[in-house]
């Protein structure tokens, strides 16, 4: 299987003395607590009713270039404005040029899972009028919030630690919790002020965050580390400590760790990693499924009795190397999401260059559709389509849940990642200028 688009080199770089030593600074029975459709990423809460002075759209975030395309969230998925989410960059990159510590980490992230780019944006939500988006920034190791009609900065939280990454936005839309990746630890901010609600500790390198039973719990999946080259089965032992914090949304206190390497080994599969990816819950929040590090398939867990039940392996790209080293942040699949109606997995298949729709039920996958390093995979507004990231060619592609098809493609910025639905103003069309 070929791309037909272009291919940008999938490649791990070699770090240097200051990015190692940023990497090194950085180095019982479950009770029912209800899994999640994904909350923030609901498809049902996204089809909700939305104010007629506000219309639904996409955000899209082009992480090395540092702004979000905003596209239609259905139909055409046509553009209808960008924002630039580095409005303060010389003031940012002043701040950390003056700062040793500071500046070890930001090449250090630009060496690591930047693949040799800074990582500028990596997720976003709107509030709920539609006024600001709020977004987390990698190499600037802080979350911001932007207003969408003058492009200025409302707030700005400096995470704890020295890289921010995935967010989740509470079902009420009131509060947002972003990973600091390197202090091992969540917090939950205000959407309206950036004033931070609470934290958690959790295991290294938090990662996804997901809201689940009404917003009730929150849970994180740490993935360890993933960017060394110490990626053979026998040093798994390196990656440190990865395991799913489940958390107290009001109180912020830890109600539950889940190790899944127990349930892995359990279900006879000690050979997959038990570094979380992208996860996916059943509309009825009975089951998640999740990607894994190294993995070109995706595990189904049952909440519920916590066990793990079935683990699907999809198919290889033989242009892709077995090498792990080769896998970017070791993720050789990354993306999924699930149809409104829990019967379809769409699964974004990174390093084999491919989507494909799996039928929940049978596991059985779909058309491979080609696609170039697609990287996140979300549910159209209107819950018929799986939009996925390519961030190899620089667009948002479209595939039909009940054909597994190509619908269409909307070019957008430089490595676009995190897609999310949102609201801007009825009849926006960008940040004023002049």
């Amino acid at each position: 299987m070929t791309s037909s688009t272009t291919r940008r080199p999938h490649r791990r770089r070699e770090l240097g003395a200051v990015a190692l030593l940023a990497v090194a600074l950085t180095a019982g029975a479950l009770p029912t607590i209800p899994g999640s459709a994904g909350a923030s990423e609901n498809p049902t809460q996204a089809r909700k009713a939305v104010p007629e002075e506000l219309k639904e759209v996409f955000f899209v975030g082009n992480n090395w270039e540092g702004t979000a395309d905003v596209i239609n969230s259905r139909g055409d998925y046509a553009k209808i404005g960008r924002i630039d989410m580095i409005p303060d960059k010389k003031e940012r990159l002043r701040e950390i040029y003056l700062n040793p510590i500071k500046l070890a980490f930001f090449l250090g992230i630009r060496l690591g899972p930047g693949e040799g780019h800074d990582q500028y944006v990596d997720d976003m939500y709107t509030t709920k009028d539609g006024t600001s988006v709020v977004a987390s920034r990698p190499s600037f190791a802080d979350v911001v919030s932007i207003d969408v009609e003058s492009g200025r900065i409302n707030w700005r939280f400096p995470v704890s630690g020295f890289r921010s990454d995935h967010m989740a936005v509470s079902p009420d839309g009131t509060q947002v919790a972003v990973s600091s990746s390197i202090s091992n630890t969540v917090h939950v901010l205000d959407m309206a002020t950036g004033e931070e609600a609470g934290n958690f500790k959790t295991g290294d390198k938090p990662h996804e965050n997901v809201y689940t039973d009404g917003g009730k719990y929150l849970w994180n999946m740490a993935i360890g580390e993933v960017n060394t080259d110490m990626d053979a089965p026998w040093q798994d032992f390196t990656k440190g400590d990865r395991r799913i914090t489940v958390a107290d949304a009001e109180t912020f206190q830890v109600e539950k760790i889940i190790d899944m390497r127990e349930r892995l080994d359990a279900f006879g599969r000690k050979d997959l990693s038990d570094a979380l990816r992208p996860v996916a819950f059943t509309p009825d929040e009975s089951k998640m499924y999740f990607q894994v590090s190294f993995f070109n398939g995706f595990v189904e867990y049952d909440v519920h009795n916590d066990k793990i039940t079935r683990v699907k392996t999809l198919p290889k790209n033989p242009d892709t190397s077995d090498e792990r080293t080769t896998y970017v942040n070791d993720s050789r699949h990354h993306g999924m999401s699930m149809s409104p109606r829990g019967d379809k997995l769409c699964i974004a298949g990174t390093m084999d260059d491919y989507v494909t729709v799996v039928n929940r039920e049978t596991l059985q996958e779909g058309p491979l559709v080609t696609a170039s390093k697609p990287y996140w995979a979300t549910v159209s507004g209107d819950g018929k389509h799986c939009v996925v990231s390519e961030s190899g060619a620089d667009q948002v592609t479209a595939i039909d849940f009940s054909t597994g098809e190509k619908v269409t493609s909307i070019p957008v910025g430089d490595h676009p990642q995190r897609v999310r639905i949102g609201h801007v103003p009825t009849g926006w069309t960008g940040p004023a200028t002049g």
